[in-house]
């Protein structure tokens, strides 16, 4: 037991530009904090950072809070696409599905699609995996977000978006889940609705290694407007900083900043093997929690000028 890594974990929710009011901000921290203290006693209990992201990714998909599985936006025709990946980076393995359709959790194609030699799969290849798994058709449609679409269609989709669950912009509305796990192995997992209103058949960075990756030495999970965060390569540009050299925080801060001077719309979440928990942002809110080995936190309200922050191990 000696010789056993004190588990880590973070999760986000998306990013964006605010939280309206103290019964939004309680709302949320709620919504996180629960999903952190589960997945984490599984992380105590001896599972794998794989199995504990896996988790995660599932029960924030669940939340209608946010938009990933159920709650997802609506695309520009009305209908609901959604993207998951899975990184072990023990393995250094990734897997993912892309504008999948009438799945629950996503991330559990992601998940099935870790020992396939075709790890990923666009729209038909994801639903014909559906079928193949014969998962249950589920219907992730919430009435928040039909309402959302129709009140875009008056509107003639002028992208004023009514009321987006977690109160940012529907846009930046991603989940994500990065684990470090008792024998030292870290997995990265992320999922997300889209944009909302998008051109069909457009893709987000959420199943791209630009929004999803992790290696032996880190692992990071990115949220905000997926194009910004493809342009940066973010996720596997701060992993591959770290095995250059650089501590998580320094890869980290040069990577927002890089991201900031290019004017991106962005944040991140990581951890690393020696159990350093770092998240960065562009944007004004990054709706994350956390458990550093002693407790539960947030950065729901970290308002400062740092666009990045940290917690030492």
């Amino acid at each position: 037991m000696s010789n056993m890594i004190k588990p880590k974990l973070i999760i986000h929710g998306g990013a964006g530009s605010s939280l309206k009011g103290k019964g939004g901000l309680e709302a949320v921290r709620k919504s996180l904090h629960d999903i952190v203290s589960e997945v984490y006693q599984l992380l105590l209990e001896g599972k794998s950072a794989t199995d504990a992201v896996i988790r995660g990714c599932q029960l924030l998909e669940d939340n209608p809070r946010f938009n990933a599985g159920t709650g997802s936006v609506l695309q520009s025709d009305g209908q609901i696409r959604m993207s998951a990946s899975l990184m072990d980076g023990e393995k250094q393995r990734f897997s993912g599905v892309i504008n999948v359709s009438r799945v629950q959790n996503p991330i559990n194609l992601a998940q099935k699609l870790q020992e396939e030699d075709d790890r990923v799969l666009s729209d038909y290849g994801s639903a014909e995996l559906l079928r193949e798994l014969n998962f249950p058709i589920y219907d992730p449609l919430t009435d928040l977000r039909l309402h959302e679409w129709i009140e875009e269609r008056k509107e003639n989709f002028t992208k004023k978006m009514a009321g987006v669950v977690a109160e940012t912009e529907a846009g930046r509305g991603t989940i994500g889940v990065v684990a470090l796990d008792t024998q030292g192995r870290i997995s990265a997992g992320t999922s997300t609705g889209g944009k909302g209103l998008e051109r069909i058949g457009r893709v987000s960075d959420s199943a791209m290694p630009a929004g999803n990756y992790a290696n032996a030495y880190a692992g990071v999970s990115c949220t905000g407007i997926g194009e910004d965060i493809i342009d940066e390569c973010l996720a596997a540009k701060v992993v591959i900083r770290t095995g250059d050299g650089l501590s998580l925080v320094e890869a980290m801060t040069k990577s927002i900043t890089e991201a900031q001077e290019n004017k991106r719309d962005l944040g991140a979440i990581s951890l690393d093997r020696h159990g350093n928990i770092v998240w960065g942002k562009t944007s004004e809110v990054l709706l994350a929690a956390y458990h550093d080995g002693k407790t539960i936190g947030d950065c729901l309200e970290w308002d400062n000028d740092d666009i990045v922050g940290s917690i030492d191990n």
